[in-house]
């Protein structure tokens, strides 16, 4: 196995399609669309959140903190701000060089916090673009669990640093039930130090175009991540998920399962899911997978889970991806014992998101995810997105 792994490491390259990071926003060019990263993207929707923006948009940002942890706004120049991740693609570049505060978010080491603290972002009006950055930072053996709650009017891109000291757990809940006009390019960074714990969520619901890219890196042996995700898109809504695990260290573990719902003529997700093992992260454990329903015709899904290998001594390695309608056999067994056909379809789709979201760490928010996607689907396919 010795001579296979050397073998490796000469001869196969890294071939990721986004490995190019810089802060420079000079180092991206303006994407046209026929890029790989951007070819799903609905650049025209952006309202030049990929070019040079027009600023003067209006988003407020406060954290109601957990007991023990620390929640303040910091200026552009903090040497916090920036150390723990470096952009990767022209929209992160440009909300990194344009926010005007962020948000810090401490948990000191050996804190167990047991309430959620929560980062509400309000947006005023799409008109304009705004910018944000928030960095959360766990000290080690601490556990903590941080909310991101999205709502309102917007034009937005904003970076999330996400650093988990050694030994330490959080959960993260990036909640995104924007207004119909709302526009948000987000990306997250996460690093994961010695025997940390990472449980990333996204619910992605509301928003005329949102596009979220978490990304997860291992900065010492024995991480752990989960990444979760439940999205719901309806007419005209464009939702993108594009996720990338890199395993660059010994013994780590990964998970990812995404799931979602769609209903309405043009309704569009993505998900991308790459996962890089590295040659010297012998030992990982990893799987993604992604499920879709399409409740309608006119709706459409895209997904593509990427699985890149380049050492021969794994764990386990895995992806699995279906997208398709609702089986009538399960409708079939419920109107059989009387229920209507919109309460069983209500039933069947409830269930398929049911076990994802009784694994989210913030039981707090469960039963407002669930009543989420019960509004989405009592909306029917009457609403045009903006």
């Amino acid at each position: 196995m010795a001579a296979l792994q050397g073998a490796v490491e000469s001869t196969a390259p890294v071939s990721r399609l986004h490995e190019q990071r810089s802060f420079s926003l000079d180092d991206f060019p303006v994407p046209t669309g026929r890029e790989e990263e951007w070819r799903f993207t609905p650049l025209r929707r952006l309202r030049g959140l990929h070019r040079s923006p027009t600023a003067g948009g209006k988003v407020s940002v406060a954290a109601d903190a957990a007991p023990l942890v620390t929640a303040v706004h910091a200026q552009r120049g903090d040497q916090r701000l920036g150390a723990a991740f470096v952009p990767a693609d022209r929209v992160s570049a440009q909300a990194f060089a344009s926010f005007d505060d962020a948000m810090v978010i401490t948990i000191p080491a050996e804190t167990q916090a047991d309430e959620p603290t929560v980062v509400s972002v309000r947006g005023e009006s799409a008109e304009g673009t705004a910018f944000g950055h928030t960095l959360i930072e766990v000290g080690a053996n601490a556990r903590a669990a941080v909310v991101l709650d999205h709502s309102g009017s917007a034009t937005y891109a904003d970076n999330v640093e996400i650093v988990v000291g050694d030994g330490a757990s959080l959960t993260v809940v990036s909640f995104q039930e924007w207004d119909d006009d709302a526009v948000h390019v987000s990306h997250h960074y996460a690093t994961l130090g010695r025997d940390a714990r990472l449980q990333h969520t996204a619910v992605t619901l509301g928003g005329s175009v949102v596009r979220l890219a978490p990304s997860v890196r291992y900065a010492g042996p024995g991480g752990d991540a989960e990444l979760l995700g439940a999205y719901f898109a309806d007419t005209g809504q464009h939702l993108e998920h594009r996720l990338f695990v890199d395993h660059a260290q010994r013994n780590c573990r990964s998970r990812v399962e995404y799931k979602g719902a769609l209903q309405g003529d043009e309704a569009h997700t993505v998900w991308i899911g790459d996962v890089l093992i590295r040659a010297e992260a012998v030992g990982t454990d990893t799987y993604e997978r992604n499920r879709n329903l399409l409740l309608t015709e006119g709706a459409r899904a895209d997904s593509v889970p990427n699985l890149e290998i380049l050492t021969g001594e794994v764990v386990g390695a895995g992806h699995a991806s279906t997208s398709g309608k609702l089986e009538d056999h399960h409708l079939f067994y419920l109107m059989a014992r009387g229920i209507p056909l919109a309460e069983a379809r209500r039933l069947v789709i409830r269930g398929f998101f049911a076990e994802l979201i009784g694994k989210i760490g913030v039981p707090e928010l469960r039963d407002r995810i669930a009543d989420s996607i019960e509004a989405e689907l009592a909306t029917g396919t009457g609403g045009q997105r903006s």
